[in-house]
């Protein structure tokens, strides 16, 4: 007699006519054996998200005015198209009630297929917005913001990858909020470097282009069409087209790197006069995207944290939430540069 759970199976067994013959009371349909299977695979393939990365429902009354706002004028967020844990916390305004939001130009397509990134791909996305650098700074002059990001999805299939565009989004910012400080979260321009010119010297505080993760893993994470050292060349170019600009970029954490490979990265960055570097978990967008290898925990974000501020870099932001445009770094970042502008305008005098 076997036993499944609360069913029964009795086998019966005739020796006289050397025959099996089971019967089933009660028993189990192929659906439990199927169910209970799938049940257990789903739970070894996908990780328990670790309560340091639960985060609340966005609410509140800046969150809905600054969504309300975005839509009138046509415009896109990152906050939104990549699914950021933190919208609720930045949109809300949090302590401080000062909403922020980072605002994705060209479009809600992007021409590359990153596999972490849940943002829309299209190999022919819609025209520019000849509109978009006014309605841009239309809504952030009425936020009353002293910090924005401005990012992008990837445009290859404009000439200079949106470079221009991107160059007149600030310059109008700057127009119509002389005080704001501008940072640019920018695409690689397919590495060129006279698009890289473009907008670095377009009037902007921060240039910021992400590395996304350490070099072993570029071509497993990243579209094919980005690499390690075309990133690097980036930022690089970045600072000699404007030494005054703070230069910038960010790390997922989580997806199979090593703690060697990481400290080589933080190397090469400060070789190559890199300022500010942030990083955060990589959390799974969608069951089509990568996997996580690893949550890591709050206490090796803060290794990460101290060990960068060693090494030389103007500011670290380390943490599990923490994202390239998270708010959390706006202070801290427009201190830098308030007093890079202090120590500049007390040289002339």
């Amino acid at each position: 007699m076997l036993h499944v759970r609360n069913h029964t199976i009795r086998v019966l067994w005739n020796s006289s006519s050397r025959y099996k013959t089971t019967k089933i009371k009660e028993g189990p349909g192929l659906d439990y054996f199927i169910t209970t299977s799938l049940d257990k695979q789903v739970k070894k393939e996908r990780k328990r998200l670790p309560r340091w990365l639960q985060t609340p429902i966005p609410t509140g009354k800046n969150y809905s005015k600054l969504k309300n706002d975005l839509r009138s004028l046509n415009l896109s967020t990152v906050c939104e198209e990549a699914r950021c844990p933190n919208i609720g916390e930045c949109w809300g305004g949090g302590d401080t009630n000062t909403a922020t939001a980072t605002i994705m130009l060209m479009g809600d397509e992007c021409t590359r297929g990153c596999r972490f990134c849940s943002v829309k791909t299209s190999k022919n996305p819609g025209p520019l917005d000849p509109l978009e650098p006014y309605n841009t700074a239309k809504a952030v002059s009425s936020w009353g913001v002293h910090y924005i990001v401005l990012t992008s999805v990837d445009r290859d299939d404009i000439q200079d990858g949106g470079s221009s565009h991107l160059a007149e989004c600030v310059k109008e910012l700057k127009i119509q909020v002389p005080d704001l400080l501008v940072e640019v979260l920018a695409p690689d321009f397919r590495g060129d470097l006279d698009a890289v010119e473009v907008l670095a010297t377009s009037g902007l505080d921060v240039f910021a282009h992400n590395l996304e993760t350490v070099n072993r893993l570029q071509a497993f994470v990243r579209d094919p069409r980005a690499n390690y050292k075309q990133s690097m060349g980036v930022l690089v170019k970045a600072k000699e087209s404007s030494p005054g600009t703070l230069t910038k970029t960010s790390l997922m954490l989580g997806l199979g790197e090593t703690d060697d490979e990481i400290v080589e990265t933080m190397e090469d960055l400060r070789k190559n006069g890199v300022d500010v570097v942030t990083f955060g978990q990589y959390m799974q967008p969608t069951k089509r995207h990568l996997k996580v290898k690893e949550y890591v925990t709050p206490e090796k974000f803060k290794h990460w944290e101290e060990l960068g501020m060693d090494m030389g870099f103007a500011y670290v932001a380390s943490g599990p939430l923490v994202r390239s445009s998270y708010k959390a770094g706006e202070y801290y970042i427009k201190n830098i540069i308030d007093k890079q502008r202090g120590i500049a305008a007390d040289a002339n005098d």
